[in-house]
């Protein structure tokens, strides 16, 4: 197995920017890539539909402004731009974190489990990304969305037919948004992890599952949600400027 590495001093790469998370009150990738930004000099608002735990975050993390938002009610994803807008004075940076999955055979799915899935995962994406578009578009200076898909959008695996078509739709809007606003000046990539452990996936999750889709990988173990936090971050910065409507595969699995 290849050894977690050590984790990464900041270097300002999003100095003085202002980065919206979606979904950040967990344990998992949404408040790992809030605390990287943090590291990274920016200024954080972190949401969650969940304000109990949403508080609690904000807490640990200490200097970010929390905004509860369920990415399934439009007033409430409006309400998240147009809050953080109104507390820094604008936003620079959209991180579509929020996501729900699950696992059931389509031989059995209801209407409701399916449409719940895509409803969160990729009309959520839609819907934030639509705000802050508009609010980039009316600042007049650019601005960057990336998006959390998965790899699961490009693998058949048993029991998620919801979670990839709505993962695999994430790819899509990433690619499509990226060529109606790029005249703006704004750009709009995706990450596309395998496997992230962390605590609320180990629960959801049978060992045997695990075990199986860490074999998977060539470095013999899951990522770290830090780990592919680090990769958004780099989406994010100047240094990934001429990239646009691309999905970055975060894995280290066997081709």
């Amino acid at each position: 197995m290849i050894p977690v590495p050590k984790y990464p001093e900041g270097a300002n790469l999003l100095r003085d920017k202002v980065v919206v998370v979606t979904a950040a009150a967990g344990t998992g990738i949404g408040s790992a890539v809030a605390k990287r930004a943090l590291e990274e000099g920016a200024r954080v608002v972190i949401s969650d539909w969940h304000e109990r735990r949403l508080g609690e975050k904000a807490a640990e993390l200490g200097d970010v402004h929390a905004i509860p938002c369920d990415v399934t009610q439009e007033d409430q994803v409006q309400a998240l731009i147009d809050g953080t807008a109104e507390h820094y004075g604008r936003v620079d940076v959209l991180i579509n974190n929020a996501g729900l999955g699950g696992t059931k055979s389509i031989v059995d799915m209801a209407d409701e489990e399916w449409a719940r899935v895509i409803d969160v995962t990729l009309n959520g994406t839609f819907r934030a990304t639509r705000a802050a578009v508009n609010r980039f578009i009316a600042q007049g200076d650019g601005g960057v969305i990336v998006n959390n898909a998965s790899v699961i959008g490009w693998r058949a695996q048993a029991g998620q037919a919801h979670y990839a078509a709505a993962k695999a739709g994430v790819m899509a809007l990433t690619r499509c948004a990226a060529v109606d606003v790029a005249e703006h000046g704004i750009r709009v990539n995706a990450v596309a992890p395998s496997l992230a452990m962390h605590p609320f996936l180990a629960k959801v999750t049978s060992e045997e599952l695990l075990t199986e889709l860490t074999a998977r990988e060539v470095s013999g173990r899951a990522a770290e949600p830090w780990e592919v936090a680090n990769v958004m971050v780099f989406l994010a910065s100047e240094y990934s400027s001429y990239l646009t409507g691309e999905v970055v595969s975060v894995s280290s699995q066997h081709a």
